[in-house]
């Protein structure tokens, strides 16, 4: 694999595709595409291809040049270093990093098994597997999963409501089972805080839990957005969990914005332009800006990643205009020679860097890149 990335734009670069992205607070995480990313505690990115079966892992560092100061003059190092490698026996489908550690942990192929891997330190450039979790549930496949902010590391995840569960990670035992059921599959999780978390459910409904009970509260969606694909992205709140913000995100291009005071009844609904409609879109991503007030992104249905401020968005039904467009896979030398677009399987902000993202495509591409809103030059 090799990548490349600069700020205000990006050079693609040829690997397997990527899936997935996640971002610390040391580093960008990956996450989504033909092969997952994911941030490490030293700063670093992991990508895992699952379009084979033997999966090649990767931790990189970013390159020097996005932290070159505008007036430090040129900065050659403009590519990704690689620092950790090895390779994994089934497709990686999800990969998250566990805060403070060195550890990663994946799902995906035929295996319902969660895999954890310990990314290497500085006496050692191979990541290894360390352990297995198995779920309760042997037939579950492609558990999302969501790293706990329990004293001890653990990882929330479930491929379906009826098989949440979070798991410690030592140890493999089961701290916590969600009580629901139902086998309405799983498209999302996040924690609100250290207690609270949500699940949102590829028909859009959320539930939301808490680890001191096992019951959940259900939120459907209406009828009428029914037979489309969801996700969901979580902006959170540290002065007020209740200010909590959640974006869903159909298949369709259909947006919704609610927040834990009243997750039943939306305070927005808009209708996004987009130019692949499916009623099932695997690579769908809606996040929101880590510093940036109001300001979320979106990507999956074509080679680019939409950004919007929603300060003006109304309840009322409308067509929002992004703020800006990455066109960076688009443009790629690679889409340019083999005569088929890619499709931006994922993409993450940076947790400090306000105008800074980064996104993944099926080309293998990775892309770092600054964007400026030209309405109001920030």
């Amino acid at each position: 694999m090799r990548f490349s990335a600069s700020q205000k734009d990006s050079d693609p670069a040829e690997s397997s595709p990527l899936k997935h992205i996640s971002i610390n607070s040391r580093a960008a995480e990956l996450l989504n595409g033909e092969c997952p990313v994911t941030g490490s505690s030293h700063g670093g990115i992991c990508v895992a291809g699952y379009t084979e079966a033997r999966s090649e892992i990767l931790e990189f560092l970013l390159p020097l040049k996005l932290y070159a100061g505008d007036n430090q003059g040129l900065c050659a190092e403009r590519d990704f270093k690689v620092q950790h490698g090895g390779f994994s026996e089934e497709p990686v489908e999800c990969l998250i990093h566990i805060p403070e550690t060195r550890f990663v942990v994946t799902s995906g192929g035929s295996s319902p098994a969660l895999q954890i891997w310990d990314i290497g330190g500085d006496d050692s450039d191979v990541i290894k597997r360390t352990g297995v979790i198995n779920p309760k549930t042997p037939s579950a496949k492609c558990a999302k999963i969501a790293s706990g902010l329990t004293e001890n590391p653990s990882i929330l995840h479930g491929s379906c409501t009826r098989d949440v569960q979070l798991t410690e990670l030592a140890t493999g035992r089961v701290l916590y089972s969600v009580g629901h059921e139902s086998s309405d599959l799983v498209s999302g999780l996040q924690f609100v805080n250290a207690s609270v978390f949500l699940i949102c459910t590829s028909n859009g409904a959320l539930l939301m839990g808490d680890l001191r009970d096992p019951l959940t509260c259900h939120y459907p969606l209406k009828e009428s957005m029914s037979g489309l694909h969801w996700c969901f992205g979580l902006r959170t709140s540290s002065s007020d969990p209740s200010l909590c913000t959640i974006a869903r995100l159909s298949s369709s291009g259909h947006i919704v914005l609610s927040d834990l005071r009243d997750l039943q009844n939306p305070y927005c609904q808009t209708q996004l332009t987009v130019q692949h409609i499916s009623a099932k879109n695997e690579f769908m991503n809606v996040s929101w800006a880590s510093v940036l007030d109001r300001c979320l992104s979106v990507s999956g249905f074509d080679g680019t990643v939409q950004v919007y401020n929603t300060r003006k968005w109304s309840t009322e039904a409308q067509t929002p205009q992004p703020v800006f467009s990455h066109r960076g896979h688009d443009m790629s030398y690679e889409a340019k020679c083999s005569g088929s677009q890619p499709v931006v399987t994922t993409h993450a902000w940076h947790p400090s860097r306000p105008n800074t993202l980064l996104s993944a495509a099926t080309d293998g591409s990775v892309h770092v890149w600054d964007w400026v809103d030209k309405t109001t030059d920030t």
